[in-house]
């Protein structure tokens, strides 16, 4: 009998390359149900056609998945359309093969209908798809009824159906092996490999997508099978990691599992890594668990440092917790980085001011300074501009105002407070300092927007491994700067 074979494709071609941990994941699931799979990874490739080319010939894949991972860079300065890339190499893909495509990803599920309407794709799966893409490359030949596929996004004449989700059950999955994308070269190209111990955030933050991508309950991973991934990829080269968690610490119980379950199997004096995480919970314990589990750098969500403005982004923690996680993140030898999202609803300089200063009287290693909210659909910010009104909001908006369907296109909320040179009035509050990382500086050394940035991709190819902003930091300690 001939193998049932699935083409997944990664069509992210920014650089540093970011490992697409989910066609491992993937990969695994679709194996475990008997059918064969290649991976068709374009982050390194010289001859996009060729290697789509190549790829289809080699093998006569039942379907092809496609995961999309950015829509945008999500900066305001730059503005990348990210999609428009990848468009060109479904629309080639589709030129070369008559299998059905299927789009997913973290980037898709933001706005799946929107991005199957721009791509010219019949099919998606919005949020996880281990359950759902195997039962797919299964009942899809057959055209047997689509209803029992959780996600599935498909076009009905005009227009999209859509399946409800189904959240899976993480601990019933073993999605540890992580042996079908070629993560070694990520670690030498990008710096890093990431890897997940949970999904979905049920945080209230007002302007985040994490809820809508990857669902608002938190799933959690058995421990020891995170622990296991590790140990699988460490085996094979790999050696500095990044989590792909919305926030580790969240539950903190968790995360002290997963910590122990490292340093259990002797890992944590071997490997390197990092973490997203809420400045709140972040007690003693969970901080030594970490560093003793081989964490050397943690990436703290603060979003800002005037408690109004952290109530109207929906953020719990207060300014004392932000002076809090620093202490006690210093007093554990961790590198820190601060993220400042600023120019939400009811920003002004004075409050843009006040959370600069906070920033510095904290004193982490780096600050990263976004300007401008991301807009995504389904998110409590756009419900609430919706119900306000187009015409009072228009004022406080920037990117692609007119004609965006499913906000698929950069379009961010900046509060018309801040006046036209806010980015000169930043740049005058931050002076020399270069802790702060700001995406809208023309220094590219300390330029916060890691799409295709030159100074990072050099640094890799040097030597230089883990998060990004602490390449950056390290490069700059270096100049002395």
């Amino acid at each position: 009998m001939k193998e049932r074979k699935v083409l997944l494709v990664n069509p992210n071609q920014m650089k540093p390359p970011v490992t697409p941990v989910a066609l491992d994941y993937l990969a695994q699931a679709l194996e475990g149900k008997g059918f064969g799979v290649q991976v068709l990874d374009l982050a390194f490739s010289a001859d996009t056609e060729g290697d789509i080319r190549s790829a289809l010939q080699e093998i006569d894949p039942i379907l092809i998945g496609i995961t999309i991972r950015n829509i945008d860079d999500s900066y305001l300065a730059s503005q990348d359309f990210c999609l428009e890339r990848a468009k060109k190499i479904i629309d080639f893909i589709k030129c070369h093969s008559e299998a059905p495509l299927v789009l997913g990803g973290v980037g898709f599920s933001i706005a799946p209908e929107a991005t199957l309407a721009y791509c010219g794709v019949d099919l998606g799966i919005q949020g996880e798809g281990e359950e759902a893409l195997p039962l797919l490359a299964y009942i899809l030949p057959k055209a047997s009824d689509l209803h029992p596929i959780p996600g599935l996004i498909w076009r009905k004449g005009s227009s999209f159906r859509k399946n409800p989700q189904r959240y899976l059950n993480l601990k019933g999955f073993d999605l540890s092996r992580r042996d079908a994308v070629n993560n070694l070269r990520y670690l030498r190209e990008g710096g890093m490999v990431g890897f997940e111990s949970k999904r979905g955030c049920d945080q209230g933050c007002i302007y985040c997508a994490d809820p809508v991508a990857k669902g608002k309950k938190v799933k959690l991973r058995d421990p020891a099978q995170v622990a296991q991934e590790l140990e699988n990829l460490y085996r094979r080269g790999v050696d500095h990691f990044h989590t792909c968690d919305s926030e580790f610490n969240i539950p903190e119980s968790h995360a002290i599992q997963v910590c122990r379950e490292v340093v259990r199997r002797g890992l944590g004096e071997k490997i390197r890594w990092f973490a997203y995480l809420s400045p709140r919970p972040f007690s003693k314990e969970l901080a030594g668990w970490m560093r003793r589990a081989g964490c050397a750098g943690i990436d703290f969500g603060v979003d800002h440092g005037h408690p109004n403005m952290l109530r109207a982004l929906g953020r719990s923690h207060e300014p004392a917790d932000i002076l809090s996680v620093s202490r006690l993140g210093k007093e554990e030898g961790f590198s820190l980085l601060f993220d400042l999202l600023l120019g939400g609803p009811g920003e002004t300089r004075e409050t843009m001011k006040e959370a600069i200063d906070l920033m510095r009287e904290a004193s982490p290693d780096r600050v990263g300074i976004s300007l401008g909210v991301r807009l995504y659909a389904e998110t409590p910010l756009f419900r609430q501009l919706r119900m306000e009104g187009p015409g009072r909001d228009k004022g406080n908006l920037r990117g692609a105002v007119e004609e965006n369907r499913g906000l698929l296109r950069p379009i961010f909320y900046l509060s018309s407070a801040l006046g036209e040179d806010i980015d000169d009035y930043i740049d005058s509050l931050i002076g020399g300092d270069v802790r702060f990382l700001f995406g809208n500086r023309k220094k590219v050394d300390r330029n916060y927007n890691y799409n295709d940035n030159s100074v990072l991709v050099q640094a890799i190819a040097e030597g230089y491994r883990g998060a990004f902003w602490d390449i950056l930091r390290r490069i700059n300690s270096r100049r002395g700067s």
